[in-house]
């Protein structure tokens, strides 16, 4: 490649946005038919099946699409906490169950030993101490 091309950046990208317009109504429509197989008409019958929220949390007016990284199926429609949340986990269930394990067995609590004085302890490392010490 020479490096050289027939439109400037401002044209090229000009160009690409009114393709995208004449063909598919728009970038929205486009996004979700090339990223993900369904259209907007798509999107807004699974967004209904769903109730009109996120799969996950229940927030109102969710606008991410969840797919399967390995199939490309989409499962559903995700706010933009949630999508992210399963990326981080890297759609992993075991990931997922031991972050739930991690939540629920971490519970600081403070202990007072002395007047004034505090033990912080968590239930899942540190047995809490007895009333004898």
């Amino acid at each position: 490649m020479s490096g050289y091309h027939s439109y400037c950046l401002p044209c090229h990208n000009a160009r690409g946005q009114e393709t995208r317009k004449r063909l598919y109504g728009g970038s929205r429509e486009y996004h979700l038919r090339e990223r993900y197989g369904i259209g907007q008409a798509g999107f807004d019958e699974l967004l209904w099946r769903q109730g009109g929220v996120c799969a996950i949390c229940g927030v109102a007016d969710p606008q991410h699409v969840d797919h399967d990284h390995r199939t490309g199926a989409v499962r559903g429609i995700l706010c933009f906490n949630c999508n992210g949340g399963l990326g981080q986990f890297r759609d992993d269930p075991d990931r997922l169950a031991a972050a739930i394990r991690y939540l629920k067995g971490t519970t600081w609590q403070r202990t007072l030993i002395h007047p004034g004085v505090y033990r912080i302890t968590s239930s899942m490392r540190v047995r809490p101490p007895s009333r004898s010490s």
